[in-house]
C-alpha cells in the first residue's frame, strides 16, 4: 500500500500551517474583505475612495535571495521582501495597495518555515495598509528538494485615472531625485552569491559591512509607500512626473521605462556614495562596471522624476519624511 504521504505530500502538514496562520492573516483584513481564508476565492468589496478608480496589478518573486534565507535558516524577511517589492511596483504607477495573494511551493512542507515566511507577508501587509486575502501552498516533491521553496505574490491596488503615473508628463529639464535602498533589495543575487558566498560563509562578519555577509544580503527590500503616496496626494504631487522602482535592469534600465520617446536620461553616477556591500561585490568579484549598473540598484531604490521648478520643495518634503534624497541627474 502506498499513501499520498509516502509519495511525499503531507496533507496534515498543510492543515497545520493553515491553523497557525489563520489568525495573523485575518489581522490584515480591512472592512472590504468579505471572506475568511479557506474558501475557493477571496471576496473584496469594490468600493474605493477615488472618483474614477483604475485597478493596478503586479506579480513578482524574490529570486535567488531565497537561497541565502535557506542557508541561514531565516525566513521572515523574504516574506516582507515580496510584499514590499510588489507594493513599490504599483506605487510608481500612482496606486495604493488594496490586497495581496501569495504562492508558496516547496519540496517538503515545513509548517514552521512556511509560517515564518507568511508572517513576513503579514507584517509587510500591515505596514502598507494592504489585506492578505489568500494564497496557495503547494508541496511538490521531485520539482524541489526537501528544504527548498519558492514564493511569488500578486498585488492589486487602485489609482484615480487622472493621477496615473506612466511617464507621459516627463519633460526636458526634469530632475532625477534618488531615494536610498536598504541593500540589494531583491535583485542581482545570482551574481552577489557567486561572488560573496564562494569566499565567505554567510555568518562571516566583515568590518566594512558592520555586520555578517548573510545579514547584509538579507536586508529587507524596503517599501516607499508611506513616504511617497502621501506626497502624491499633496499639492506638490502634481510636480512629480514619474517614479521608477529600481529592480532588475538597474537604475538606467528601469528609469528608461518612464521616459517618453525623444527624451533621454542623464545620470550622474558620482552623485551618491555606493554602500559598502556594492563596493565589496565589485572588488571581490572584479565585476565590470557595466554589469554592476545592470544587475544592482547601487544604493538607489526609487527615482523621483520631478519638475525642476519644484525639485527643492519636493526634496524638503522628503526630508521631513526622514528620507535622504539626492539629485542624481536630469531628463535631456
Amino acid at each position: 500500500m502506498t499513501t499520498y504521504k509516502d509519495a511525499g505530500v503531507d496533507i496534515d502538514a498543510g492543515e497545520e500551517l493553515v491553523r497557525r496562520i489563520k489568525k495573523p492573516v485575518r489581522s490584515t483584513h480591512s472592512k472590504n474583505v468579505l471572506a475568511d481564508i479557506g474558501l475557493f476565492g477571496a471576496f473584496y468589496r469594490a468600493r474605493f475612495d477615488v472618483k474614477n478608480p483604475v485597478l493596478v496589478s503586479s506579480v513578482d518573486g524574490v529570486g535567488t535571495k531565497l537561497m541565502v534565507a535557506i542557508a541561514m535558516d531565516r525566513h521572515e524577511t523574504v516574506g516582507q521582501d515580496l510584499v514590499n517589492h510588489c507594493v513599490n511596483d504599483i506605487l510608481v504607477c500612482g496606486a495604493k495597495p488594496l490586497f495581496f495573494l501569495d504562492y508558496y511551493a516547496t519540496g517538503k512542507l515545513s509548517p514552521t518555515v512556511a509560517e515564518q515566511v507568511i508572517l513576513g507577508f503579514v507584517k509587510a501587509c500591515k505596514e502598507n495598509g494592504c489585506s492578505l486575502v489568500g494564497g496557495e501552498t503547494a508541496e511538490m516533491p521531485g520539482v524541489y528538494s526537501e528544504e527548498d521553496y519558492d514564493i511569488a505574490g500578486t498585488i492589486v491596488g487602485v489609482v484615480d485615472e487622472k493621477k496615473i503615473l506612466n511617464g507621459s508628463r516627463v519633460k526636458k529639464g526634469d530632475m532625477l531625485i534618488g531615494l536610498p535602498s536598504t541593500g540589494l533589495h531583491t535583485n542581482g543575487f545570482s551574481l552577489a552569491r557567486r561572488v560573496l558566498l564562494e569566499r565567505y560563509a554567510p555568518e562571516t562578519r566583515l568590518q566594512e559591512l558592520g555586520m555578517s555577509v548573510g545579514d547584509a544580503l538579507l536586508a529587507v527590500h524596503r517599501s516607499y509607500f508611506r513616504t511617497i503616496y502621501p506626497l502624491l496626494q499633496s499639492p506638490l504631487g502634481r510636480n512629480i512626473h514619474a517614479l521608477s522602482h529600481i529592480t532588475g535592469g538597474g537604475i538606467e534600465g528601469n528609469t528608461k521605462r518612464v521616459v517618453p520617446k525623444g527624451r533621454k536620461l542623464h545620470i550622474n553616477w558620482g552623485a551618491w556614495e555606493r554602500p559598502p556591500l556594492f563596493r565589496l561585490i565589485q572588488k571581490e568579484g572584479e565585476v565590470p562596471e557595466s554589469d554592476m549598473r545592470r544587475a544592482f540598484n547601487l544604493g538607489v531604490g526609487l527615482v523621483v522624476v520631478a519638475d525642476v521648478r519644484k525639485a527643492d520643495a519636493i526634496m524638503e518634503a522628503l526630508r521631513r519624511k526622514r528620507e535622504r534624497p539626492f539629485v542624481m541627474g536630469e531628463i535631456e
